[in-house]
């Protein structure tokens, strides 16, 4: 065979069993591209895909994190999440966008109720009033076509905007209703979720609140975790982005926390009060579940 011939089959060997860059592969979204964060050399998060109810109470529900695959088959809720098709249907939707730091669940009003934050490193504090940040609200097209963009590195939280809860249940029902949750509950909570669309490099500073799961739709999400009582360092206003560069690489082993990047079709359960940042490694669809 020449050596044109030869390059031609490899192309189209490779195209049979790569995946794509659009509907089938990302969905239309933009990946991480050049200068994006890595992986974690080794995930600490133990993967499950053989896990039942029995098994998620006695070892994971109250203890620690896990991660669930292949418990759920959102195939269909994906393919109407592609960039295309949540365009066609939703664009002209307007959406509130969250400000990126600790701040980030109470939209244009004040610190999480149950957040904890460390003022300066090595001092913790209880929450306390702060200037309300301005809820920003804008059609849905707009975000993706003109915000949806890498983070900037220099960026403090309360200047990176992305969508993440404050979904109209009512207006993105026809959505909702094709989205399978983990099958698995705790006594006394009920589900709500939190759908959201954020750039590659964003995310939320460390923060806590009741147990839930994270599901990654399209890209992938890589997530740092500490139990209750182990108090990460962190300032609630520098990114994600920028604790990665400046904090985290001076950690003792000891205070490392635990991370794990979870990609398309998995699940992150975190439980009650455990700690957590994130950082979208591409640009990145995802959809948490709160147990509340």
């Amino acid at each position: 065979m020449a050596p044109g011939s030869r390059l031609l089959a490899l192309w189209a060997l490779a195209a049979l069993v790569l995946p794509s860059s659009g509907e089938e592969g990302d969905g239309g979204w933009r990946r991480g591209g050049p200068g994006a964060v890595a992986e974690e050399e080794r995930c600490g998060v133990e993967r499950r895909a053989d896990l039942t109810y029995a098994d998620f109470v006695q070892h994971y529900a109250f203890v620690r994190p896990v991660i669930l695959q292949g418990l759920t088959d959102n195939s269909r809720f994906r393919a109407l999440c592609s960039r295309e098709r949540l365009l066609a249907s939703f664009g002209d939707r307007v959406v509130r966008l969250s400000t990126a730091n600790t701040y980030s669940y109470r939209k244009g009003e004040l610190p999480h109720p149950g957040a904890r934050l460390l003022a300066t490193p090595g001092r913790l504090q209880q929450p306390v009033l702060t200037r309300p940040f301005p809820a920003v609200d804008l059609p849905f097209q707009e975000y993706v076509e003109q915000l949806l963009h890498p983070q900037d590195p220099g960026s403090l939280g309360n200047d990176t905007l992305y969508f993440f809860g404050d979904n109209n249940l009512t207006e993105w029902a026809s959505l909702f209703r094709h989205y399978s949750p983990p099958p698995f509950g705790l006594p006394g909570t009920a589900p709500a979720y939190s759908f959201g669309i954020a750039g590659a490099g964003s995310g939320v500073p460390f923060h806590w609140h009741g147990p839930g799961y994270s599901e990654v739709i399209y890209g992938r999400k890589r997530w740092f975790l500490y139990p209750p009582e182990k108090t990460p360092e962190f300032h609630p206003n520098k990114t994600t982005l920028a604790w990665l560069r400046d904090t985290y690489p001076a950690l003792p082993p000891s205070a490392r926390p635990l991370e794990c990047t979870i990609r398309a079709g998995e699940v992150l359960y975190f439980p009650d009060r455990w700690w957590h940042a994130t950082l979208n490694l591409d640009t990145s669809v995802f959809i948490s579940t709160f147990l509340g």
